[in-house]
């Protein structure tokens, strides 16, 4: 029969030898409270939007998009008065 594998000790690390650290690790480390992860970024949202796929005529495209940035957003608000529906908050 074959031998047993034992733990093997834990070579020993010189303190010296770890990383610097920096304000950049620490941006990049993660945060926990207790056992818990914290997780960084945006919150998630409680009624997050759906994505889909729809075909416009590109008057309609071009008219909303001239306006600049948040030309979605806007559509999405004309939709919703046009279905008379209350604004989310």
């Amino acid at each position: 029969m074959g031998k047993k594998k034992t733990a093997t000790k834990r070579e020993w690390v010189d303190p010296n030898d770890a990383p610097e650290l920096t304000d950049e690790w620490f941006d990049t480390a993660d945060y926990y409270e207790g056992d818990k992860l914290v997780r960084r970024g945006r919150p998630k949202s409680v009624s997050p939007k759906k994505a889909v796929s729809l075909r416009l005529d590109p008057d309609v495209v071009a008219h909303y998009r001239k306006a600049g940035p948040g030309w979605q957003s806007r559509i999405n608000e004309t939709l919703r008065k046009v279905a008379k529906l209350k604004v989310r908050g």
